[in-house]
Formats: C-alpha cells, sequence, structure tokens
C-alpha cells in the first residue's frame, strides 16, 4: 500500500516539504505520495498580494496579510535557500531588501524549477482532520472550492504548513466603537498612501508596527504615533514620529494613553500579533500556542509530542525564514522515509523542556538570534540538506539588529554579501524612502537603466 502524505499550504513552509521530498525522488529515493491542499488560488502563502480583505470570492476569509510597497525587513542573505540563490534565479546580484513582488518570484522560481506544482490542489482548503488509531491513518476532508464540493481523503501523515500571520488578535479600547475615522488591523492594511496627510496611531510595539509606521510616513502622513503595552521600541525616530504607553481610551478622535497623554488622530491600526489557528485540527492535535521561538508540544519544532505522525512547519517566532522552513522539512521527510527514528516519548518531552527553558533566559535580540541559529544548526546538522552557513547568517542578523538602531529609515539602503555566493549585493539605485514603485520591474530593470 502506498504511503500518503498530506501537506495544508502552499506557502513557503509547505512548498518546503514538497522540495524536500521532490529532491529525495529525483536522488533516487523512494518517496510518498504528496498532496498539498492550497485555499489560494496560486502558491506563495502570504507572499501573494491581495486586494481583497475581509472574505474573498468564495466566502473564505482572506489568507493574505500582505501589503502593497513592503519591502523585505531584513537582509535577502539571511533567507536565501542553500540550494537555490538569488543570483541563479535573478542571473545577477540584486540589492539586499527586495520589494514582495521581487521575493514571491524568488519562491516561485525554486518551486518551478522543481516541478512540484503537480502535488497541489488548488482552491482546496482543509476543513477537518481526524486521526483513526486502529488504522494508524487520517481521515482529512477538504473543499473543493471551485466545484463546490467536499470530500474525504486517507493520509499516513499530516504536515501542517498553514503558517500563523493570517488570523489576526483583535483587542477592543474604550470608545474605539464611536471613534470617527478608520480602524482596522494590520491583517487588513493594504496601501499606505490611503494615510497621506494623516495622523495616524499605530497599536503595537512589533514588526508590523514599526514597518507599517514607517511606509505611511514614506507615502506621506502626517505623523505617526505608536502605543505600546510594554516598552517602546526605542529607534531614533525622525520628527513627526511619536512612542506612548498602551492606549486607554478613544473620546472622538482624541486618544488617551497610560501615561495621561492624549493624541488626536484620524485613523488607527491594531498591529496586534496573530493568533495560531487551526480550525481544520481537533483539540488533540492541534497546537495551542502565543508566539514563541520554540512552542511546547512540538519536538524538534516540528513533530507532535502526542502523535508524531503529524507535523507542523513554520510555526515558530522567526528570525529564520525560508532556509529555517527548509531544515524543518528535510528532517520531517526522513523521518518519514525511515532514515530517523524519533526517541521515546520520554526523551521528546525532556528534549521539548531544555529548549524551552533555554528560550526563558533569553534577554535580547542578539541572544534570539543566536538560539534560533543553534536549532537550525541541530536540524541541519541531521540531514543532507546543501550546506548553510549559519554561523555567517547569525552574524549578518546581527548586523542587520545594529543597522536598524543607526537609522530606522535607511537601514534598507545597506548590502550585504550572499552566504552561498560571497558576492556583496549591489546597492538599490533609489534609496529606500524615496523608492515609492515597488514592483519587479522598477526594483530590476530601472537599475539597468541608471548604470
Amino acid at each position: 500500500m502506498v504511503t500518503r502524505v498530506a501537506v495544508v499550504g502552499a506557502g513557503p513552509s509547505g512548498l518546503a516539504a514538497l522540495r524536500a521530498f521532490e529532491t529525495a525522488r529525483r536522488a533516487g529515493a523512494e518517496v510518498p505520495e504528496i498532496v498539498c491542499f492550497e485555499k489560494q488560488a496560486n502558491w506563495g502563502g502570504l507572499w501573494n498580494y491581495t486586494w481583497r480583505t475581509g472574505l474573498d470570492e468564495y466566502g473564505e476569509p482572506v489568507h493574505g496579510s500582505m501589503y502593497r510597497y513592503l519591502w523585505s525587513n531584513g537582509p535577502k542573505e539571511c533567507l536565501e535557500f542553500a540550494d537555490y540563490s538569488f543570483e541563479e534565479h535573478f542571473g545577477r546580484p540584486i540589492p539586499s531588501y527586495p520589494p514582495r513582488a521581487v521575493l514571491h518570484d524568488y519562491i516561485a522560481g525554486r518551486v518551478e524549477k522543481s516541478g512540484v506544482r503537480p502535488y497541489i490542489r488548488f482552491l482546496t482548503p482543509v476543513r477537518g482532520v481526524a486521526f483513526d488509531a486502529e488504522t494508524q491513518s487520517f481521515a482529512v476532508t477538504v473543499k473543493d472550492l471551485a466545484a463546490d464540493r467536499h470530500y474525504t481523503e486517507a493520509f499516513d501523515y499530516v504536515i501542517v504548513a498553514n503558517g500563523h500571520f493570517s488570523t489576526p488578535n483583535v483587542p477592543s479600547f474604550e470608545g474605539i466603537e464611536r471613534f470617527p475615522g478608520r480602524v482596522l488591523h494590520a491583517h487588513d492594511f493594504r496601501a499606505a498612501d490611503e494615510f497621506a496627510g494623516k495622523d495616524v496611531l499605530l497599536v503595537g510595539s512589533s514588526y508590523s508596527a514599526e514597518d507599517i509606521g514607517i511606509q505611511c510616513y514614506k507615502y506621506g502622513a502626517r505623523s505617526i504615533t505608536f502605543s505600546y503595552r510594554t516598552k517602546p521600541m526605542g529607534f531614533h525616530w525622525p520628527d513627526g514620529f511619536e512612542e506612548k504607553p498602551l492606549l486607554e481610551k478613544l473620546v472622538g478622535k482624541t486618544a488617551t494613553f497610560k501615561d495621561g497623554s492624549t493624541r488626536e488622530v484620524d485613523a488607527i491600526v491594531l498591529c496586534t500579533g496573530y493568533q495560531h489557528s487551526y480550525p481544520f485540527l481537533p483539540d488533540d492535535l492541534r497546537l495551542k500556542t502565543n508566539n514563541r521561538l520554540y512552542p511546547l508540544g512540538l519536538y524538534k519544532g516540528i513533530f507532535w509530542q502526542d502523535n508524531p505522525k503529524l507535523m507542523y512547519i513554520g510555526m515558530q517566532d522567526q528570525y529564520y525564514t525560508f532556509n529555517m522552513f527548509d531544515a524543518q522539512a528535510w528532517y520531517a521527510r526522513d523521518v518519514v522515509l525511515g532514515r530517523m527514528q524519533l526517541p521515546s516519548a520520554e526523551e521528546r518531552a525532556s528534549d521539548i523542556a531544555a529548549w524551552r527553558a533555554r528560550e526563558e533566559t533569553l534577554e535580547n535580540p542578539f541572544q534570539q538570534i543566536d538560539f534560533q541559529t543553534d536549532y537550525v544548526r541541530d536540524l541541519l546538522a541531521a540531514t543532507d540538506y546543501p550546506h548553510l552557513d549559519v554561523d555567517r547568517v547569525a552574524e549578518l542578523f546581527k548586523e542587520w539588529e545594529h543597522h536598524k538602531e543607526d537609522g530606522i529609515l535607511t537601514y534598507r539602503d545597506r548590502s550585504y554579501p550572499s552566504t552561498l555566493t560571497g558576492n556583496m549585493a549591489p546597492v538599490h539605485h533609489t534609496p529606500w524612502i524615496k523608492a515609492l514603485d515597488d514592483s519587479l520591474e522598477a526594483f530590476l530593470t530601472v537599475r539597468e537603466a541608471a548604470e
């Protein structure tokens, strides 16, 4: 009987799984039948941009949190696939901070080359997963949106790779229901130029608030106010930026903060994070966690402790992204192929506890980078994934942190060397703050015209 593996989602994490199995197949291994279920019409996950918010044309919740004008907020050299460099894809070195369309093109280029599209059933969200202890198999129920029908198939393994940045966490504040301006979560933010000439309040103090705030400033917002719960971001903000303690209440357009100060604002963007949401999983299979570098319940950050035939990819808080998903996918693949045996439940639990205990001691981003570097290194050491110099990647992450501290509006103008080819990225033809066209064509062809 043929072993079957279901992959939930064709974003970077799910595509990493497909790539891992296809790489083994091309090397001569006998691999299982792989079926990937993707709710969107194309691969790429969050890197698929859509103008839609709320519900899509099928009445499904819109998955995407991607917005126009988004550029990578970390060096591309830190997320480069070890088996597919940016130079291989684009034919030459490109600047270190590409916009979203360029990154989506890179992601798609690798999987197009891999030939894994036939494994994917698009417009097919997973509705339910049930495990039968007697048969040791999963019943996976999905909906074919185009045909408007449900069906169920049996699988031996399930890889959950649908991400955790698409179900918004939406708090409430006194008076917000009567606020006369625009209120939205970062999940529904699409175009920064909508806020030109406005005083914008961003509730939150992490990457979404930071990036949406400077995007709004770049496209003409009059002022940016950040409201933090725990501590301010503390960057050297230019004039027009301000950080305040947590929003307490709203009266008309007047926002009052916990320190008693007030600010008149025209629009509010809730950059308050996302929930890990797996409505298709029963409670005994469902990961329940906040955004952590090492979520509990997952051995090696991948295998569901109570049933290791269920695997998760990409569920961590992330410094590493694409290449970490690869490391997880290669490890998961090798367990499925029988190349590695998992230890006992007791040993798995002890390993999870040890990693989590170390995470609890981390005090700053530099320690967090080292922690995730060690995690990725641990996974890579067990598989045949192509060499990835994680020590050099960690160094680049730390340089990036310092560059952000030096200039929150200028760090994207920096260049870094590829850890694969050693070639230094060229400087982009236009400083980021003045680069208003985020298209792939502008990023690539205008540079050539300028030379």
